[in-house]
């Protein structure tokens, strides 16, 4: 008898051990259903008023309605963005931290900087927000009427145009890189600290031309202020239909393209990252978001994390190898 009241008293342990594991499962998986459970800061490596922070606001006040939790925006400007992408980087994989920024951060920055406080493989692709165009801009007062203008008078006259950047190891630089790699030609590059001085020197004529991005661009070219010669995007822009791009000027299958995204520290749960990707895919449709990407010259891309990342390693290998043909280097 005592053996058989024994081995009913291991039964009913074993058997609460097993209620109790499997309390915890579900718990587990409770939790991770509920994503999110407290408020989410998204870093943003830039200074308000930039393109990464007007996105960041928009979204941050989308998914804080739908999610249930208050998306935090955290501005941490620095180094070209690497400041906050590291912070992110070196974060708890859990989806309470995320970044939303240039792509730069994970394409061109690990292959510009030499020493830098993280890798690309420590940041997840989470969803690509929104390609800009370069737009390649002049004063309205220059006789050129067109990017081919522009590769004719610098194939009779090698160096004859001064191109301003808003710093060396931009993207806005690299892409006067990848035009003359591309064309052969010898587009002098001149570069700022920063696109305002650049602009007003193009508007002023002190230099003849200027790759920038869309959001400082659309309202001076919509004003009259800036003329714009080229979009580098590889099809025409929705909000510019009538400026031919780059590809069809004379240089075929040519494209350069900024983006922002959304990023989470490697290792966050698969389940986190595809929540994000669905729900934020779901807002950048709606009309009132389509309308304030419109404002910046955006064009919104819905794409997985998947994609996203196989786009990224494309883009990577491009600008990688820009930086090393033209020996472009940081400020």
């Amino acid at each position: 008898m005592p053996f058989f009241r024994h081995s009913r008293g291991l039964l009913r342990a074993a058997s609460t051990l097993a209620l109790l594991a499997g309390a915890t499962v579900l718990g587990q998986a409770h939790a991770q259903g509920a994503y999110p459970q407290k408020p989410v800061r998204l870093v943003v490596p830039f200074a308000p008023g930039g393109a990464s922070d007007i996105l960041a606001r928009t979204l941050g006040l989308k998914l804080s309605e739908s999610m249930g939790q208050t998306f935090v925006i955290d501005n941490k400007p620095g180094a070209g963005g690497t400041l906050g992408a590291e912070l992110v980087a070196k974060s708890a994989a859990d989806g309470y931290t995320l970044l939303l920024s240039d792509v730069a951060v994970h394409t061109i920055a690990p292959r510009l900087y030499a020493k830098l406080g993280y890798t690309q493989d420590q940041l997840a692709p989470v969803i690509n927000l929104a390609t800009f165009a370069h737009i390649l801009i002049a004063a309205p007062a220059t006789p050129l009427k067109s990017f081919a203008d522009v590769l004719a008078q610098d194939k009779a006259k090698p160096g004859k145009f001064s191109v301003a950047s808003s710093g060396n190891g931009t993207s806005t630089h690299l892409t006067i890189e990848m035009v003359n790699m591309t064309a052969a030609t010898k587009l002098t590059h001149v570069p700022y600290k920063g696109g305002g001085a650049a602009i007003t020197d193009v508007m002023g004529g002190q230099v003849d031309l200027m790759f920038i991005g869309t959001p400082p661009a659309m309202p001076l070219i919509q004003s009259g202020k800036l003329k714009a010669l080229a979009v580098t995007t590889s099809q025409r822009m929705s909000t510019l239909p009538q400026v031919p791009t780059v590809a069809e000027s004379g240089l075929p299958q040519f494209e350069s393209v900024a983006a922002q995204g959304i990023f989470a520290p490697a290792g966050t749960p698969r389940e986190v990252v595809q929540k994000l990707n669905t729900e934020i895919a779901r807002i950048i449709r709606l009309p009132d978001v389509r309308a304030k990407w419109d404002q910046l010259g955006a064009e919104p891309v819905d794409n997985t994390p998947q994609q996203f990342t196989s786009w990224l390693s494309a883009e990577a290998q491009k600008w990688g190898k820009v930086i090393q043909v033209s020996g472009a280097k940081p400020d």
